[in-house]
């Protein structure tokens, strides 16, 4: 991930303190192991709606600003606090929500039986879209595979533009195609790294106003929020 800091003046303070975290000059507390972040090295918010508002400040005026919308998110640990904030930042937006519900099954018809399909609707696979797919229009939305490269690689970030029964239309927002009107249909995945082989039916898509850490990886941001109401560090 690139945070642009371009032209601000808190930039080198920013960077310096970084590499002091990272070389480990920062005086650690004895009793829990952990370090205290400075005053100045960014904003911290006491809870999710502070964070939110933070990194997407007035969203029902903003949300259709495509340059706004782009440079932002909120970065998880975990994918488990993913779907708690996307839920809040959608319900901002005007609109009702549109479900997508994937088609699943099991690769092997012989194993159906032991993997019935409400079992396989559970099922969230990294880098697989999940089984309800709740969109409005305006939501900003990340590319979980290459659709057509190099116009459509996996992580390219869009903003939805129609919710048509059979087809998505939204608007590219990062990379060299971006401002492009795109259609994204459903395509079938199939999984292989997990016991069973199974096939879903659904768009390649996720919700992005807030992803992963892992995932946020190759974005460019200027507004990141981190969200760590759990520690996300391990030893050394």
């Amino acid at each position: 991930m690139r945070n642009n800091l371009q032209n601000d003046p808190a930039a080198h303070e920013f960077s310096k303190r970084l590499l002091e975290i990272g070389d480990g000059k920062i005086q650690i507390e004895r009793t829990n192991g952990l370090i205290a972040i400075p005053n100045n090295f960014c904003t911290i918010v006491q809870s999710i709606d502070e964070l939110i508002e933070c990194v997407f400040p007035n969203i029902l005026q903003n949300y259709i600003n495509h340059d706004w919308l782009r440079e932002r998110a909120i970065l998880t640990p975990k994918n488990i606090h993913i779907n708690a904030i996307h839920f809040q930042i959608q319900e901002k937006l005007p609109g009702v929500f549109t479900t997508y519900k994937s088609i699943d099954s099991a690769m092997n018809q012989d194993e159906a039986l032991n993997f019935p399909v409400k079992f396989l609707n559970t099922l969230e696979p990294t880098g697989m879209p999940p089984h309800c797919l709740n969109l409005k229009v305006g939501s900003l939305i990340i590319l979980l595979q290459n659709i057509n490269p190099p116009k459509l690689c996996n992580s390219t970030r869009l903003t939805v533009k129609k919710l048509l029964p059979n087809l998505i239309e939204a608007t590219i927002l990062t990379s060299k195609s971006k401002g492009e009107v795109c259609l994204i249909p459903r395509i079938p995945m199939i999984q292989t790294d997990i016991p069973f082989g199974f096939k879903r039916l659904q768009y390649r898509v996720r919700l992005s106003f807030a992803m992963s850490i892992n995932k946020a990886q190759g974005q460019s941001l200027h507004v990141c929020g981190v969200n760590l109401e759990e520690s996300c560090f391990s030893h050394g």
